[in-house]
């Protein structure tokens, strides 16, 4: 790891905690993130999509109604973090 300088210990979870994320339930149908003026971004379920709108319930228990737009589509657990920028995209 000290290849990727002292940030690596931010950019990579413990072994126990990228084992409980990769086993968590997860649905790339509903998975999204939605945009959010005061967070940014939170992770959410898309409840429903109806007329160019879309209403997610985040993680906190906040349901948002935004345009379709402003909803983005989570990436499974299984890519999290350094190993989806060392291993899965090698420097051409």
């Amino acid at each position: 790891m000290e290849c990727f300088g002292p940030a690596s210990i931010y950019l990579r979870k413990n072994e126990r905690e990228r084992i409980e994320a990769q086993n968590a339930p997860f649905d790339a149908k509903t998975a999204y993130f939605v945009a959010e003026p005061k967070e940014m971004y939170l992770k959410g379920v898309v409840q429903s999509k109806d007329g160019g709108k879309a209403t997610v319930k985040t993680l906190c228990g906040q349901t948002i109604t935004v345009k379709d737009d402003a909803i983005y589509p989570m990436n499974p657990p299984k890519y999290d973090k350094i190993e989806d920028m060392a291993i899965d995209d090698p420097p051409q």
